[in-house]
């Protein structure tokens, strides 16, 4: 008589698993459910999670139990923020603006293109947004509300212009730290803090 099966492994968690459990640490940081520093610890958690019982712990105190069958069933409202959001465009026009949600990444792979990133309205998912610039002509263009600040040290200009401020220039708190890099190249990147609008 063969000996008894070893008890089942852990399900494997999938890249979508992932994202959806990183959607909701996002809201719950968003919503003030989670602090900045625990959000971290627990999208590092989550992003290195490979199966659903290590993803499970990070969410069971922020959203129902997930439904039997060892799959991870998690709400997603409206639009969740993703890790990484990719623009392409060439030789056309890009505008994002009103409340979109921010990903945590976002990468601009655009050339001779008209590029409008307004975030006044957005929504914060994370205390950073990383904008990777693969931009080769045209103009972009970031519009901030006040607290938010951008860093440029990261990125690799040539043949270029940046017009960046430091800041608004008043003592608004920082809420959202905008992280530049990658390369611009016979482009233009300006910036320009505004209040949103009421």
């Amino acid at each position: 008589m063969p000996a008894d099966p070893p008890s089942s492994p852990s399900l494997r968690a999938s890249d979508a698993d992932r994202d959806r459990a990183i959607d909701v640490l996002r809201a719950a940081v968003a919503d003030g459910r989670l602090d900045p520093a625990e959000f971290d610890e627990r999208l590092d958690a989550a992003l290195t999670a490979r199966t659903i019982d290590a993803l499970k712990p990070l969410i069971t105190d922020l959203v129902p139990a997930p439904g039997s069958g060892g799959a991870l069933t998690l709400p997603s409202p409206g639009k969740p923020a993703v890790d990484l959001l990719t623009i392409k465009e060439k030789h056309g026009s890009v505008r994002r603006e009103g409340r979109w949600t921010l990903p945590h990444r976002l990468a601009l792979r655009t050339a001779w293109c008209e590029v409008k990133l307004d975030l006044t309205s957005a929504v914060r998912s994370a205390p950073e947004l990383v904008i990777d610039l693969r931009v080769n002509g045209g103009n972009v263009e970031l519009v901030l509300a006040p607290g938010m600040t951008v860093d440029a040290n990261e990125l690799s200009v040539r043949h270029s212009a940046l017009a960046i401020n430091r800041s608004a220039g008043d003592d608004t708190p920082e809420t959202l730290h905008v992280r530049l890099v990658g390369k611009l190249r016979h482009g233009l990147l300006t910036t320009h803090w505004q209040a949103p609008p009421r």
